[in-house]
């Protein structure tokens, strides 16, 4: 998760695009020299669309027909949400928050339920709240508080926070006023925003190895 310009999206850059599936929700493209002929609908690895259905059945065939993919990323979790809050606007009532917190749920839920040889990548924006005291804290933006009470990043055990410090962009790998956390020794506090690096890190800690 991070700000607009945070290095979210460019931490994908090293990722190899034979074993990796982009489902691009925001419709911006990838933001790095030649992404274009790395990831295409042609080459079964690219495709817009933040509508819900359409995701949970992209997420079924990468699950179950192409296996050949290791990294599934969806980016970003935030446009999802708005678009389906958009599309909700002319249904009337609390059923329309129970809704949307439902279908987000589900997507994230469903993750970890994939095969085990998959990592699934979320990307979202997000929000720092301060209060009447100057205390800021830093989560995962969502849309409804119904949202809000669930946690969102209380279903990974890995949330990394992209900031851009100086003009290099990082991770920050443990809370520190955010919802920033990563599995206990496995990543130093602060790392290069190398999405590549993240996945074999954490495959490596999974396995024992050091």
């Amino acid at each position: 998760m991070g700000e607009s310009g945070a290095g979210k999206t460019t931490s994908l850059r090293n990722l190899d695009p034979a074993t990796t599936f982009i489902i691009d929700a925001d419709r911006k493209g990838e933001s790095w020299r030649g992404w274009k002929k790395q990831y295409n609908v042609d080459s079964k690895n690219f495709f817009q669309t933040s509508k819900v259905p359409t995701i949970e059945k992209i997420m079924e065939k990468v699950d179950k027909e192409l296996t050949s993919i290791k990294v599934l990323v969806i980016d970003g979790l935030s446009t999802i949400m708005v678009d389906d809050e958009v599309e909700r606007m002319k249904e009337k009532g609390y059923d329309r928050w129970i809704s949307l917190a439902q279908c987000i749920w589900k997507i994230v839920s469903d993750a970890p339920l994939m095969r085990d040889d998959l990592t699934v990548i979320f990307i979202g924006h997000a929000q720092t709240d301060r209060d009447e005291n100057g205390f800021e804290f830093t989560r995962l933006k969502t849309s409804g508080r119904k949202l809000d009470k669930l946690t969102v990043e209380s279903k990974f055990n890995t949330v990394l926070l992209a900031k851009c410090i100086d003009g290099n962009h990082i991770f920050e790998t443990q809370a520190n006023r955010s919802t920033a956390k990563s599995p206990i020794g496995c990543f130093e506090k602060v790392i290069e925003n190398d999405a590549a690096f993240v996945v074999e890190a954490l495959k490596k800690y999974e396995d024992g190895e050091e």
